[in-house]
């Protein structure tokens, strides 16, 4: 029951207060193991370890283990096993069964525990701020995850690296052809004086890109040192040795990853394991025109329901205008529209265990997942899509990625679904009509869901079969491209993503864009996440197969019940051991 109350912190705890917390483990930890290697005298603390492991993998959402238990104390197996019963019989750690027989358990904090680094975390900061960064300011109280307690705070230039990589050819890059990358390409000259060799990157569309990285892996030896990934593909790059994990070739610590974006940093893993880090977190917002909605007398819609009414309000095409656009051409692009509208509605795509933040995707590796299309929700969430069609331009059925935000931007759209990456569409071009007139909002709800935004974007990491020569100096390569002045460049240079907490609360890239400012209010909020689309290694297959009959359905060749029947079983065929 304690452990379950402990498991109701953790769903409640803010995501701001969650970073406070494992911010402050980083700097004891590493603190520790600074005094540690002062002096032979200063032996290990295993209380304090011990501690810290448990309440980390509590708020990361890691199995621990009394053998991982062990190994963080830095103590010999006898003393810490002895330590690990003395916090359980204080009531400080709890057990939980892990199998039916209970032969076996799993260590988890319990509620005093947590309340005691509750408390502890506040004091650290206020020390630290009182002895370390003057009297604390009104703004302090706004720190957030990642973030300056000051608030204007400004991140300096990106540095030269103080020893040029060495890589025969130069580093070669793979990419997507999206405006943020793009931006990469066109800093290329700044980046390459940074880490002291010539860049080479490559870029194609989402598709092609699949397709090049996993023919990259079957090679001998890599053409790439660091490849951009969408987060949908991890879990299957993961499994299909396509990807190093980033443990093997760098310290973590060194990524901060407090700093990003909750959803993006936990999407970039794998069965626990970080196989990328962040280059790119951009949320699937709504984009509304709030001028429109002003004259009209329109709300901005927080329910599926005051959507359909705004874009059936709105939508006047004798006059050019029309009320919604969104992700609906046949393949890819409608299949990633429907698993968000399921999610929309409060249903994943596979059978995830529901928690306080939506749905937990921690057990994902573990392979025992079902599809979950052909049910009473995925009905409903269908039926909308058919709905919201009336309202869409004649040409929707062949809009995606980048057709969908143009007339958006041309002003002959009231509403449009689009990736934050988009932005830059309609709020840099001074002839938009939407330019400085655009709201930007999670996903309306539908009757049993949440609004949320469902994250996207893409990781960059290092391919499994890169030469173990270039494997070093891939992994600076990938510190700088991810680095919080390189993220905050991408940004003054046209970028409207942004993975990092730092970069969205500084100074000169707030005044780049509201975007940021919505983007990082959504996250306080818990409203970024990435389980709509769920990186199993199916996904790939189940995205392009509701792509195919959801089009169907909206051609009206197949009733609603008749695409979730068709859907449902060709997913179900994608699995390894059907259900």
């Amino acid at each position: 029951m304690n452990a379950m109350r402990g498991e109701n912190f953790n769903q409640l705890l803010p995501p701001q207060a969650k970073a406070e917390m494992l911010r402050v483990l980083s700097f004891m930890d590493e603190l520790g193991s600074e005094l540690e290697h002062v002096s032979d005298l200063f032996g290990p603390t295993p209380n304090l370890r011990i501690s810290m492991h448990l309440i980390r993998g509590h708020l990361e959402g890691r199995l621990t283990t009394i053998t991982s238990l062990i190994g963080a104390s830095r103590a010999p197996y006898a003393t810490a096993n002895r330590r690990i019963k003395d916090m359980i019989s204080a009531g400080l750690i709890d057990q939980r069964p892990r199998t039916s027989t209970g032969k076996s358990f799993s260590l988890h904090p319990s509620v005093e525990l947590l309340d005691q680094w509750t408390q502890l975390t506040n004091r650290v900061q206020r020390l630290a701020n009182d002895q370390f960064g003057g009297r604390a300011s009104d703004e302090a109280s706004d720190y957030y995850f990642g973030g300056s307690y000051l608030k204007a705070k400004s991140i300096p230039p990106m540095k030269v690296l103080a020893e040029p990589l060495k890589l025969a050819g130069g580093l070669r890059v793979l990419v997507h052809g999206d405006p943020t990358f793009m931006v990469m390409d066109n800093l290329k000259r700044q980046f390459e004086h940074a880490i002291g060799t010539q860049i080479h990157q490559r870029a194609f569309s989402i598709d092609r890109l699949r397709e090049e990285t996993k023919r990259n892996a079957q090679r001998k030896a890599s053409n790439y040192d660091i490849v951009a990934v969408d987060l949908p593909w991890v879990g299957e790059f993961a499994e299909q040795n396509v990807l190093m994990p980033l443990d093997k070739v760098l310290d973590l610590a060194r990524v901060d990853p407090a700093d990003f974006h909750t959803a993006g940093w936990q999407a970039a893993h794998w069965g626990g394991r970080a196989y990328g880090i962040p280059a790119q977190t951009t949320p699937e917002l709504l984009f509304y025109r709030k001028d429109l909605f002003a004259r009209a007398g329109i709300e901005p819609p927080a329910t599926t329901k005051e959507l359909l009414n705004a874009a059936k309000q709105l939508h006047d095409p004798q006059r050019g205008m029309h009320g919604i656009a969104w992700n609906a051409a046949r393949g890819t692009a409608l299949g990633h529209t429907v698993l968000m509208t399921f999610a929309d509605f409060g249903q994943p795509i596979i059978n995830l265990e529901a928690n306080a933040g939506g749905f937990s995707t921690q057990t994902l590796a573990e392979d025992k997942y079902r599809i979950t299309i052909d049910t009473p929700v995925g009905l409903q969430a269908a039926e909308f899509l058919m709905e919201m069609l009336k309202y869409s331009p004649p040409d929707i059925l062949s809009m995606s990625w980048y057709e969908r935000i143009r007339p958006y931007a041309a002003g002959k759209i009231a509403m449009a679904y689009g990736y934050t990456l988009l932005a830059p569409y309609f709020e840099l071009d001074e002839a938009s009509p939407a330019k400085d007139q655009t709201g930007y909002l999670p996903h309306p709800a539908g009757p049993d869901g949440a609004s949320i935004a469902p994250v996207g974007g893409y990781i960059m990491g290092i391919p499994a079969n890169l030469p173990k020569e270039r494997v070093a100096a891939a992994a600076e390569a990938l510190l700088t491209f991810t680095s919080p002045s390189a993220q905050k460049l991408f940004v003054q240079n046209g970028s409207r993503t942004n993975p990092r907490y730092s970069v969205g609360s500084d100074p000169d890239v707030r005044r780049m864009s509201p975007i940021f400012e919505a983007v990082d209010a959504m996250s306080w909020r818990d409203e970024l996440q990435f389980w709509p689309r769920p990186p199993i290694p199916e996904i790939t297959d189940i995205i392009q197969i509701c792509g195919e009959e959801f089009h169907d359905m909206l051609r009206g060749i197949v009733s609603p019940q008749d695409a979730l029947r068709r859907a449902q079983e060709r997913a179900d065929a994608t699995l390894h051991s059907p259900p």
